[in-house]
């Protein structure tokens, strides 16, 4: 593989971006879903028994056991920590120097202290990847706190290959997954006909993709099975047009995803995930600038590579219209496809080739061990050449180890694969499992809602005789509403709802904490529903009867005249959900003694200190703000404010060396009356000698800035560049650097 200096850092600001929309998403919500007066107090999790500070920690390693100690509740903590993450991670995001190892190592502490105690609410798929992955920006980041660190080159290619095994993972084991559930809709090839109206909350363009016809959605269903089973063996690939190949083929599956589903995150980090597939090389072609190409290009091994190459395609097509038997009516001009291979056959195909994969990801990594190994042996000095060496097998055994640990939950999708792997590796994944480091991943496996979306509808009252639904801002309900487009937010109590709607209230346990806050008024919990309360049917007076009913709903058709309808959404009911309750109730008292939700002690007092007014008024200035927009208002400042950092730069960086070019080269003699002047011409950069001796330290400081890149590429050239990064870089790769930056 090539030099991967830019998409690392690219990888890095895209993860500080995503670690910011992670936490002020949840910082909004915080009151509503683990506060004091929330529907799961996070303080109920943190049972303080007496236990001393570092066996809490171990227990349940969160931060959060400091708070009284601070002198803050748990819900004040909760706020603070997401604000001190979401701080971080913005400032990270414009300052390249805090795309340190250290500062991500902080994120991932803060996002794990909250998912620790996050319950229901923050057990989803993403939040496991986003730790997982905040785990490897850790090892992938420089050092750059540490004075004369070198920016980890030679281990960058090791640690952020795990970025890429990591991707292979979550891309394998979500195609798998589908077959393996045995759902009808998927070996069918139909799951997309219910997808777009079922997902937990569709965009508008969604109601379009409904609209297109079967055998288009069979073709797409089709098109998924080949991107996440087959294109993910091309991830490990050591050609690199086929990582790139792969890489456009993930890049639309995730784009076609986020416009038609609101997804928070998730979508966003699998895009970040993929910049692990490229090289300085292609960053270098998006950019439109000079690259060196590689002077075997034209070789006999090239052309070898690129018949590899076509064979690879061509397999990978014939595979797909072999085992799904497509064909093309020209007549119609459709395409009919259906499977034609049986349960059995791929169980014996996911047997076949899960321990393959997995010497697949050994020989790729012992192919990064050993380049990283190279280049390390290479170094002009003895010193020098010893600490990369040292740098080398740290980073190298943090790589193998976290390689072996991660193997447990990928043989997850195969049974007797996972009873294969070695009893050491399975010990030491038993031993990190509650801090997320590695988990197991399947999305969409069965798909649900195929006789229509279940939705649940709170209705109040406040005489029992007239019902008002309570409509949430994000979820379906109105049935002239148009889907909502909140990406990259997560409404959690939204997302909790549509899942609840899967089965019986008693499945869903904060759904009684739901209608007794409700009931009791809760600003806090009523937020959640609508930020601006005055919209919440009951914002002057909490209703005095609650219940809730089932609904099917379905996307409405077009007309047959080829017009659009009035409404979106055509419903119909089905079933009581949760019967009529009041603050008193018997039934509802009942219910929330069998599920724990009646508070056991009074919650600590709010201080008066400094930390808790100030938390306490930053929550006053972003309350009723709507989350959406606050979320995009900070991603466009930090983009705009990236992009005007990098111009600065870049002019700076050229006219330096034409405001030099313009000054006289000619020294006085050191005994001429002038020398004085001319000495200190030399100093500012008018001298010859003096200009690259300053082009050199400015190199070596924007190096240490993690700012330096390496314009010459030439794979039979190793020796030289090094030598290049070690006596600073000359005023052209400067000015290149400047202008990429």
């Amino acid at each position: 593989m090539g030099y991967i200096t830019l998409p690392r850092r690219l990888f890095l600001w895209c993860m500080a971006l995503i670690y910011m929309v992670a936490f002020v998403s949840l910082y909004l919500q915080i009151p509503g879903l683990y506060g004091n007066d929330g529907l799961l107090p996070a303080r109920w999790q943190l049972r303080y028994s007496g236990k001393a500070l570092w066996e809490q920690l171990l227990s349940s390693p969160t931060l959060l056991w400091l708070a009284p100690r601070l002198g803050l509740d748990t819900q004040t903590a909760m706020e603070l920590l997401c604000l001190l993450g979401a701080a971080l991670s913005l400032a990270a995001t414009v300052l390249e120097s805090l795309r340190d190892s250290l500062v991500f190592l902080f994120l991932w502490i803060m996002y794990l202290s909250m998912y620790q105690v996050g319950q229901v609410f923050l057990y989803f798929q993403w939040d496991s990847l986003l730790l997982e992955t905040g785990f490897l920006c850790v090892l992938i980041a420089p050092v750059t706190s540490l004075r004369g660190w070198r920016a980890g080159r030679e281990h960058d290619p090791v640690t952020f290959w795990l970025v890429r095994w990591l991707l292979f993972r979550l891309m394998f084991a979500s195609g798998i997954v589908k077959l393996t559930s045995r759902c009808p809709t998927w070996w069918g090839l139909t799951a997309l006909t219910y997808h777009y109206e079922t997902q937990c909350i569709p965009t508008p363009l969604a109601w379009f993709a409904h609209q297109l016809p079967v055998w288009w959605h069979k073709l797409s269903v089709v098109a998924t099975f080949a991107i996440e089973i087959a294109a993910p063996f091309l991830f490990l690939s050591p050609l690199r047009r086929l990582r790139l190949g792969a890489f456009y083929m993930q890049v639309v599956l995730q784009v076609l995803i986020i416009l038609s589903g609101n997804y928070n995150f998730f979508n966003l980090l699998t895009l970040t995930m993929c910049l692990s597939l490229l090289d300085d090389e292609h960053i270098y072609f998006w950019l439109r600038k000079k690259y060196t190409p590689n002077p075997n290009q034209g070789s006999s091994l090239w052309w070898a590579g690129f018949v590899v190459e076509i064979a690879v395609w061509a397999l990978i097509g014939f595979g797909t219209v072999t085992w799904f038997d497509l064909q093309i009516n020209w007549d119609k001009w459709t395409v009919s496809s259906r499977t034609v291979f049986t349960f059995h056959q791929f169980n014996q195909f996911l047997k076949t080739v899960t321990f393959p994969s997995v010497w697949l990801g050994v020989l790729s990594l012992t192919w990064e061990l050993v380049s990283s190994m190279f280049r390390c042996a290479c170094v002009e000095g003895f010193f020098k050449r010893f600490l990369g060496t040292v740098q080398w097998t740290v980073f190298g055994a943090a790589a193998v180890s976290m390689f072996a640990i991660s193997l447990v939950p990928f043989t997850f999708i195969e049974y007797d694969s996972n009873a294969s792997v070695w009893p050491g590796v399975r010990q030491g994944y038993d031993a990190v499992s509650r801090y997320q480091l590695v988990n197991s991943y399947g999305l969409f496996r069965r798909m649900t809602g195929v006789g229509g979306r279940p939705e649940v509808v709170i209705e109040g009252s406040m005489d029992k005789v007239t019902w008002t639904e309570i409509e949430f801002m994000y979820k379906p309900g109105n049935l002239s509403a148009p889907p909502s487009v909140i990406t990259p937010h997560q409404p959690r109590l939204d997302w909790q709802m549509w899942f609840a709607a899967l089965g019986t209230h008693t499945h869903s346990p904060w759904f009684t904490s739901l209608m007794y806050r409700l009931l009791q008024g809760k600003t806090d919990v009523i937020e959640l529903i609508q930020s601006d309360v005055s919209q919440y049917p009951f914002h002057q007076q909490p209703p005095t009867y609650l219940r809730a009913h089932r609904y099917k709903y379905w996307f409405t058709k077009t007309l047959a005249d080829g017009s659009y309808p009035q409404r979106w959404w055509k419903r119909v009911y089905i079933e009581e959900f949760y019967p009529t309750v009041y603050l008193g109730d018997t039934f509802l008292e009942s219910m929330l003694s069998q599920h724990g939700l009646k508070d056991k002690s009074l919650p600590r007092r709010v201080s008066e200190a400094a930390v808790p007014q100030v938390v306490k008024w930053v929550r006053s200035q972003v309350r009723g703000v709507s989350a959406p927009l606050l979320l995009w208002s900070l991603l466009f400042c930090s983009v705009i404010l990236c992009l005007l950092r990098g111009l600065q730069l870049e002019i700076t960086l050229k006219t330096k060396p034409t405001a030099a070019k313009a000054e006289p080269k000619r020294r006085a003699p050191p005994h001429h009356p002038d020398a004085k002047e001319a000495n200190s011409n030399d100093k500012d950069g008018l001298g010859q000698r003096q200009e690259e001796e300053r082009e050199e330290v400015d190199a070596e400081e924007d190096e240490r800035r993690g700012e330096d890149e390496e314009s010459e590429r030439e794979e039979n050239d190793v020796r030289d560049e090094l030598e290049e990064e070690e006596d600073g870089e000359e005023e052209e790769d400067g000015e290149e650097e400047g202008s990429v930056d």
